[in-house]
C-alpha cells in the first residue's frame, strides 16, 4: 500500500494482499510492495509456493535478489551453477539468465527484488 507519495507499507501475515503469481502459474503466489515495471522502478514483494511442483524455467526480465524466508530451492542457471537456497540464504540473479527452480522443501517462500 502506498501511503504516501514512494513510500510503501505492508505486512506478510496481510492474507488477503496474497494473489495468483501470472508469470508462474500453478498454486504460485505473490505479495507486491510495490510495482513500477512500467516505469522502470522494479518490483518488490514475497512469492511462496506450498503445493506445486517445480514451476516453468523463469527468466528474470531484470536483476533480481532474492532471499529464502522459508522452505529450500535448487536454483539450476542455464550455462552456469546450480544454487542451493535455504532459509537466511541470498542469491542475485541477472536479468535475461535463463533458470529452472526445484523446490526441496515446501512450503517455500522468498523476498524478492526486480530492479
Amino acid at each position: 500500500m502506498e501511503v504516501h507519495p514512494g513510500v510503501f507499507v505492508s505486512n506478510v501475515k496481510t492474507e488477503e494482499d496474497w494473489r495468483p503469481d501470472p508469470e508462474v502459474g500453478g498454486d504460485a503466489e505473490e505479495h507486491v510492495l510495490f510495482e513500477m515495471r512500467d516505469s522502470g522502478g522494479g518490483w518488490a514483494g514475497l512469492s511462496r509456493f506450498t503445493e506445486t511442483v517445480d514451476p516453468p524455467p523463469w527468466t528474470p526480465p531484470s536483476r533480481e535478489v532474492l532471499l529464502v524466508l522459508e522452505g529450500e530451492v535448487q536454483i539450476v542457471v542455464a550455462d552456469g551453477p546450480t544454487l542451493e537456497l535455504k532459509v537466511g540464504d541470498m542469491a542475485s540473479l541477472p536479468g535475461g539468465v535463463e533458470t529452472t527452480w526445484h523446490f526441496v522443501e515446501l512450503p517455500f517462500k522468498e523476498m524478492a527484488i526486480l530492479l
